[in-house]
């Protein structure tokens, strides 16, 4: 059983660190990525973002979208639509080309929205998607909030 983890025991700024949990992502019977070499960031109030190593990712199914956004710990995001049989998820994967020198460990790393995808899994567990259109936690059984995201926590 794991030891139960409070998000409001992760550090601010966040925190970068390996992990050996095992990450199985697919969208309509398709593994687009399968890897027990994550990284997770925590951060105060957020459940963990999982950063999955490239080899691990089915990268012909990702495909670079133009737009991106700025992350005062982490520095400029590049996105990317996953695209599975002809069904296009947009923005739903994104990842540092040139991440800050605190994050340098996430070049070649790759995020996405546990809650546009079929079936994201932590260790065998479905994965929950943090609430709002912004945020990409993974929430699972051992993951304690209450969380930021939903409405009226943007503030927090």
């Amino acid at each position: 059983m794991r030891t139960s983890e409070s998000v409001w025991d992760y550090p601010r700024p966040p925190r970068l660190e390996r992990s050996s949990d095992h990450i199985v992502v697919a969208h309509r019977g398709v593994v687009i990525a399968d890897t027990t070499g994550p990284l997770r960031v925590l951060e105060t109030s957020h459940p963990p973002t999982y950063y999955l190593p490239f080899a691990d990712v089915d990268m012909t199914l990702i495909e670079p979208v133009e737009g991106s956004t700025f992350c005062e710990w982490k520095g400029l995001a590049s996105y990317g639509d996953i695209v599975v049989g002809g069904e296009r998820l947009e923005r739903a994967a994104w990842w540092y080309p040139e991440p800050t020198p605190g994050f340098a460990n996430i070049v070649n790393y790759l995020a996405l929205y546990p809650g546009q995808v079929d079936s994201a899994t932590v260790e065998g567990e479905v994965v929950d998607a943090q609430e709002g259109d912004f945020y990409g936690g993974w929430i699972t059984s051992w993951i304690t909030g209450p969380f930021k995201g939903a409405p009226g926590t943007r503030g927090w």
